[in-house]
Formats: structure tokens, sequence, C-alpha cells
């Protein structure tokens, strides 16, 4: 029991790999009079009652709200707040649809890697085509949307020693997908240690929106003869446009009994930055720090 509650913490630590899915802002389908260049989408419709636009001017300012009428040299913008402008087609550098919600008369993007915590997955699901790249110190990894309920990664070390090359292996498939609950399942594997064939399958649920959630999820620790249950409890609480907060915590049988944590999510369109401290459940307290970073796309 020992041996598997350190190998629990090992994969635990090793394995970071939940991404997001990418930025809600960068999926839509482009209209006939839509233009692309160098990354830039200017996609003038008058959007269907509920969806959101994001108008960027060619001096960088933007603005969510919807077109509500189309000129031929300009087109009558509503802010979520409700102001009325009249933009010149000519300084318009970006207008796309975007996902996410009003707060308080705030339009709050997306969270574009929803599908992690710090560390564990939410029963959320990449859609297809999606996927992302991060590393978590000297651990690369990557995730892909193989279809909007099936995703797969991998990752391995930069750095390792001797003849060990480990690679872990991370299918996640979601069974259920509403509004505000989500339930997924998938494992963990790693291998690539002489002839070890360890790693985590578990089960989550997600019960909340983008901007605050709640994720349980019980797991199943393998590692050749000896088996172990994990219980996850998880939540997230969006304070701002760019900051969200999360805390995760971990709990098993063993000399080390889990861990808790407790940090922020710096939130940018694409990229996301997580900082967390996290103590782990043993007789002395020890606190370290958690720095990760992932890429979507």
């Amino acid at each position: 029991m020992k041996n598997l509650s350190s190998l629990v913490l090992v994969v635990l630590v090793l394995v970071v790999i939940w991404g997001s899915p990418a930025d809600a802002q960068t999926n839509f389908t482009t209209s006939p009079g839509a233009a692309v260049q160098a990354g830039r989408q200017v996609d003038v419709h008058v959007p269907a009652a509920g969806e959101i636009q994001r108008l960027t001017l060619s001096d960088g300012s933007q603005i969510f709200g919807q077109v509500e009428s189309i000129e031929p040299d300009s087109l009558v913008f509503r802010s979520v707040a409700g102001v009325v402008i009249t933009v010149p087609q000519t300084n318009i550098a970006d207008l796309r649809i975007v996902s996410g919600t009003i707060v308080a008369g705030e339009f709050l993007t997306e969270d574009s890697h929803n599908t992690r915590l710090m560390f564990a997955p939410t029963a959320r699901s990449l859609r297809r085509g999606e996927g992302y790249v991060g590393f978590y110190y000297v651990l690369p990894f990557v995730q892909v949307g193989l279809t909007d309920r099936l995703s797969l990664g991998a990752g391995s070390p930069l750095i390792f020693t001797g003849d060990a090359h480990p690679v872990w292996f991370t299918p996640k498939l979601q069974l259920i997908a509403r509004k505000n609950a989500q339930v997924a399942a998938g494992v963990i594997h790693i291998t690539g240690v002489e002839d070890l064939n360890a790693g985590i399958a578990y089960g989550v649920t997600t019960l909340g929106s983008d901007n605050k959630a709640a994720t349980i999820g019980l797991g199943y620790a393998y590692s050749g003869d000896n088996r172990s249950a994990i219980l996850m409890i998880g939540g997230e609480h969006r304070s701002s446009r760019r900051i969200k907060w999360i805390t995760e915590n971990w709990f098993w049988r063993g000399s080390v009994r889990g861990f808790v944590s407790g940090g922020v999510r710096f939130l940018g369109e694409r990229l996301s930055a997580d900082l967390s401290l996290v103590v782990p459940l043993v007789d002395e307290t020890v606190v370290f720090p958690v720095v990760s970073f992932a890429w979507s796309f």
C-alpha cells in the first residue's frame, strides 16, 4: 500500500495534462462575406438572438455586443452595456462570435482551459479538432479532441535518466453533456519505465457554469497487483475577466494520504498560466508551489 500511495503521488505530479478547449472565440463558421487575414477574421452579419460578438477596432480597442444593422460602408453595433455606435467598416480589424456569459453588465469570455482544474480533469470536453499544448515545469503535454466527446493526449518528461523513458497517455470520454452538468471517464496510463504499467482510471462529474462550478472525481489507481481508491473534490470561481480561483483536493489511503491545493489561473484568450500551492497530507507539513502553462489551438 505504501508503494501504491507513492505511485499515486508520482502520477499526479507527472501527469498534469488536462487542458481545455481552444478559445471559443476562434470557432465559428465563416459567412460568405467574411475576410480572414493574418489570423484576423471579419464576419459581418447580424447574429442570432443570444449570440455575442467581439468587435476589435483598428486602434486595438474591443467591444462586446451585437451587430444591429449593416450599411454599405458601416455597421451599427450595440454593446452589452447598451451603448449604440456606428462604426465605419474600414475601422474594423476583427469581428467574430465568442462564447461566454454576461455578469453584472460585463461579458466574460469562456475559460479556454476549463477541461481541467490545476491537476485533475473536469468533466468538460474538448470539441473535435480543438486541442492544447503546455508545460508543467519540464513536462510537456498535448491533448486533442478527436470528436466532440472523445479526446486523446500524451506527454513525456524532457529530462530522464538511464534507460527509463516514461510516457503517459490520457484518453477521456464525455458521457453526459448538459448546460450545467457533465460526466466523463478516462485513464491516465504510464509506461516506458522497465516493466511498469500503472496509472489511474477515473470518473468525474462537474456541476455548475464556466465561472463557478464544483467537480467530484472517483479514481482507481493500479500498479501491478496493487490497487487503491482515490477521491477528488475541487472547485472553481471566476472573480474577473482574467482571474479564476481554483481549489483541488485529493484523498487516498496510505503513508501519503493525498494533498490539498489552491491557487489562481491567469486567463488569456489562448494562453493560461496556473500558480498554486500544494500541501501533501503527511505527518510533517510541507508546502510547495506548482506552475503550469497551456496554449490552446
